[in-house]
């Protein structure tokens, strides 16, 4: 049976909403030595969360490489500086395996600048806009989607922050683990595992 949920939700009613944030351990991976530890201490998941991180342009044209991908699960958050590590076989190993479902919001660009730094083939992605569509949900954006289906707003205030600094500040680690994090709760929450909370 498909749950109903709004198709929309207006800003008044999101700045009500409780504001959900990522509370697990959160690993930042910047040099290979970290990167090695990260993948054994991740082992084989079978839901990740996904989302990647891309420092803004500012100037018409000027496209900059993805800086930060971030997978997480239910307790763990992963933050790999891309910019910093590049992107080792290990990760595209797992995101070309189609048995453990890598979920986020608009994938198709990430995962287009993923395959800038490192040829793979993409499998086991599912992209939540395709997902909601089916639940006549209307609005896409992530922030949106965490309101109309969990019930909580998530804040997007690094968003347009320098993901390419020498040093990734705490909010910056909060709000791209948080981003990550999300999107699995999301799909959880479509596929029955999640009750929203009561208002």
């Amino acid at each position: 049976m498909t749950r109903h949920y709004n198709e929309s939700v207006t800003d008044d009613e999101l700045r009500k909403l409780p504001l959900l944030q990522f509370e697990g351990k959160v690993t930042l991976v910047d040099d290979m030595q970290k990167f090695r530890h990260a993948i054994n201490d991740m082992g084989r998941p079978r839901l990740l969360g996904f989302d990647t991180e891309t420092r803004p342009s500012f100037r018409k044209g000027q496209r900059h490489k993805v800086s930060l991908l971030q997978l997480a699960d239910d307790s763990r958050a992963w933050l790999f500086r891309l910019n910093m590590i590049g992107l080792p076989p290990e990760l595209t190993i797992l995101l070309a395996d189609e048995n453990i479902i890598k979920t986020g919001v608009a994938i198709h660009d990430d995962v287009k600048a993923l395959r800038l730094l490192a040829p793979f083939e993409p499998a086991g992605f599912v992209d939540l806009q395709t997902v909601v569509a089916a639940h006549g949900i209307k609005q896409l954006g992530l922030k949106k989607l965490s309101a109309i289906i969990l019930g909580y707003s998530i804040s997007k205030s690094q968003q347009v922050s320098n993901w390419d600094a020498p040093v990734l500040t705490e909010p910056q680690q909060l709000y791209a683990a948080t981003d990550a994090w999300v999107c699995r709760r999301i799909y959880h929450a479509l596929n029955g595992k999640e009750s929203k909370p009561h208002s």
